[in-house]
């Protein structure tokens, strides 16, 4: 097996040639395959839309045309864009969201079931493929189909437009004379202005704008030539004298608006939503996360990290720091605060913690996860227990919840490696629990949880344990924190730290002049 990037046409072919493969697999190819490979090797494209579908902008005219169901098909590459027979297809239910949130959740479990009927197609002598419907490809959308006009669009009309074009390409407008990109859009039920698009409040980095029939939420901006932050962080002062629209810290759902931290309780359970965008945990979300779980562990005996709608948690926030002026301390207050709330979880001795693994998780907001009691996990979710791809050693209690639970070679191996692992393999080192499948996910979760509480002899006992335990060894796993800070510090402060370098690279998104090493030399092994 080998991983090859589809950087340009030259590198791809002369990797190919090298390696050799029977099969070629391309998720979510942007660049058409050279003739040069398909012509060679069976290649096959997995394309997210169904049967007929061709070209891009496949989820985003799904998204436009209000489909109630969509798919994904694996069709053999040819000289026709998407135009090859089809070896594999599944359905699934479109969901009322943004694109990016449906890549990451129905279009990916969507493309590993669709994987799975494509290797029994291909072992079975008697299948024949499909052939692919003679349609045109997709008409271009620009930005002249996905403007808004705030005079006439109604509120759900607007919510549509920037669902499709989020995370890529955004909405392009104007706001407060700012030429910016629109994402993270929230329907609001109670604001209203006198006329539209005037700004109504702001909450937690977003803004709230009038429509002709209601309120709109929007969470980011990206100004030509940037990349995405908070809406408040790029229109700064121009906001000056708009209000700040308060949530209760564990906002009740009683109504429809933007908010990111959220609970549910049942049965002295309660599972902690914390909805932060592309799972970046900034000094703010982490002391308001800090605060919510350290308020609602007082009211259960059971508390489930419940993570986002796409991610668990992907740690700091790094388009935040890109963006500062004092970025080694921004990053520095930002590790700190990662740090305080993994202390919370990690010695809450008078309650039981678990992380639900649902969605990805990488660096810190992985160590995070591993900070509870139980880390529980779907089939198929994908982790990153490492640092050093973005120059960073890392903390959040690392070097004592990874090998106490992985043993010291294997932490340091998974640390060195910077590679993803799947929630199977987690399982089998022991970083991960309990594996439910993707079906039945929250209800096994629910009855994991209740579990816990069915023999309440079990549980007392197992917090007096814990208790003990965290007394006995409270100085041995500081020092193990303080530790990691004396590294990471000159990481942050350090005008020539790698960080910055490869955090910029991160946040333009720099495309990779080759095809990482450490991928190809784990392709090979397995």
């Amino acid at each position: 097996m080998d991983v090859v990037y589809a950087i340009h046409d030259a590198q791809m072919i002369e990797e190919i040639a090298a390696f050799k493969p029977d099969l070629i697999l391309c998720p979510f190819l942007k660049k058409f395959v050279p003739s040069e490979i398909y012509n060679n090797y069976a290649t096959f494209i997995l394309h997210p839309g169904i049967r007929g579908d061709k070209g891009a902008y496949s989820l985003d005219n799904a998204i436009r045309e209000e489909r109630d169901e969509w798919g994904v098909v694996y069709l053999r590459a040819n000289d026709e864009f998407d135009g090859g027979s089809i070896y594999a297809q599944e359905k699934f239910a479109m969901r009322d969201s943004y694109k990016a949130s449906l890549y990451r959740n129905e279009v990916n479990i969507a493309s590993l079931q669709a994987l799975k009927q494509l290797l029994i197609n291909l072992e079975d002598k008697s299948f024949t493929p499909e052939p692919q419907l003679p349609t045109p490809l997709h008409k271009q959308l620009t930005q002249k189909d996905r403007a808004i006009d705030w005079q006439n669009d109604t509120t759900k009309a607007i919510l549509k437009k920037i669902y499709m074009s989020d995370s890529l390409p955004g909405v392009l407008d104007e706001i407060l004379g700012v030429e910016c990109y629109l994402y993270g859009a929230w329907e609001e039920e109670k604001l209203r202005g006198e006329k539209p698009k005037e700004i109504l409040a702001k909450r937690d980095g977003a803004i709230c704008l009038a429509t002709v029939d209601g309120a709109v939420w929007i969470t980011h901006l990206k100004e030509k030539g940037r990349f995405k932050l908070p809406a408040t962080y790029v229109l700064k002062e121009r906001l000056k004298g708009i209000k700040e629209d308060r949530l209760p810290l564990i906002f009740d759902k009683s109504y429809k608006t933007f908010y990111e931290i959220s609970c549910e309780v049942e049965d002295e359970v309660a599972y902690l939503h914390f909805n932060f965008h592309n799972g970046a945990f900034s000094s703010d979300k982490c002391m308001k996360l800090k605060y919510a779980f350290e308020y609602i562990k007082e009211q259960v005996k059971v508390v489930v990290l419940m993570g986002g709608a796409d991610f668990f948690s992907n740690g700091i926030h790094l388009n935040i720091l890109e963006d500062s002026k004092k970025n080694g301390e921004d990053g520095w207050s930002n590790i700190n605060a990662m740090n305080d709330l993994v202390k919370s979880v990690l010695f809450a001795d008078d309650v039981v913690t678990v992380a639900s693994l649902e969605k990805n998780a990488g660096a810190g907001g992985l160590f995070l996860a591993l900070a509870c009691d139980y880390v529980v996990a779907r089939e198929g979710v994908v982790l990153n227990p490492h640092y050093k791809t973005l120059g960073l050693s890392g903390s959040e209690y690392h070097t004592y919840s990874l090998p106490k639970r992985v043993g010291k070679q294997r932490a340091n191996e998974l640390l060195e490696a910077c590679l993803p692992i799947g929630a199977k393999k987690a399982q089998e080192i022991g970083m991960v629990d309990k594996l439910f499948a993707h079906a039945s996910y929250k209800d096994e979760l629910k009855s994991f949880c209740k579990e816990l509480l069915a023999d309440e002899d079990a549980y007392e006992d197992f917090l007096w344990n814990k208790e003990d335990y965290l007394e006995e060894n409270r100085e041995t796993i500081e020092a193990k924190r303080e530790a990691e800070i004396a590294v990471i510090h000159p990481e942050f402060w350090d005008e020539a730290s790698e960080f910055h370098t490869l955090r910029y690279e991160f946040v333009y998104k720099i495309c990779p002049r080759e095809t990482p090493k450490r991928l190809k030399a784990n392709a090979r092994d397995l």
